[in-house]
């Protein structure tokens, strides 16, 4: 048996070691990679919040003695409206008499009752007037901040911390706080004669103010 040479090994390439195919990304590369990749979750800035106007001077909240004339002003329809059908129901009234004969005495009892067309009548206005005060004080001053009395005496109901109108139930829970307003005899409808902003209760409530157009 001849003893034979050790296979070579292949003859190293020049310039040094080269990495296998499918090699890695030199850290360098990745960490520029890294840099120029947008972070995650980046979106946009929420837009700036309304006008708040908590720090207006007294003499820009409207007085008290305007706030009442447009309330007087948007009661007028509804006095209207229920008064025709008031005034429908006394005049269709019917009567029936009873006489009472005794021994020594005749005597005749008479009693009035509205007639059927006279209640439909008054039903009738209830409705139209819950519906006028619904579209007035409701969505009208909700969406414009101004009922029809406040677009006379061009005021407006807005809220305080932001300044825009407050929406239509905003405004019908408005309406229903003024209860809060009554209960001790009325003295919450008089807080703006002497109230820095001019409020109700149900204003401070529901934080809005009223201010000038």
């Amino acid at each position: 048996m001849t003893d034979q040479p050790p296979p070579s090994s292949p003859p190293e390439p020049a310039g040094g070691y080269e990495p296998a195919s499918g090699g890695y990304e030199p850290a360098s590369a990745a960490s520029d990679g890294n840099k120029r990749r947008p972070p995650s979750g980046a979106g946009y800035a929420p837009p700036p919040p309304g006008p708040a106007v908590r720090a207006l001077p007294p003499d820009s909240y409207t007085p008290w003695l305007t706030r009442v004339l447009a309330l007087l002003i948007d009661y007028l329809p509804y006095a209207i409206v229920q008064g025709i059908g008031t005034g429908i129901m006394y005049a269709t009234q019917q009567s029936s008499c009873v006489t009472d004969i005794t021994q020594y005495d005749v005597s005749q009892y008479c009693v009035s009752q509205p007639s059927t067309i006279g209640q439909l009548a008054q039903w009738l206005a209830t409705l139209a007037g819950l519906a006028y005060w619904l579209w007035n004080r409701g969505y009208r001053q909700g969406t414009t901040g101004s009922s029809l009395g406040k677009t006379v005496m061009k005021i407006k109901v807005v809220s305080e911390t932001t300044g825009a109108p407050i929406g239509f139930g905003m405004s019908v829970v408005r309406d229903l706080a003024h209860f809060v307003d009554a209960v001790i005899c009325f003295i919450g409808f008089l807080f703006p004669l002497w109230d820095a902003k001019r409020q109700t209760i149900a204003d401070k409530i529901l934080t809005t103010v009223v201010l000038p157009i």
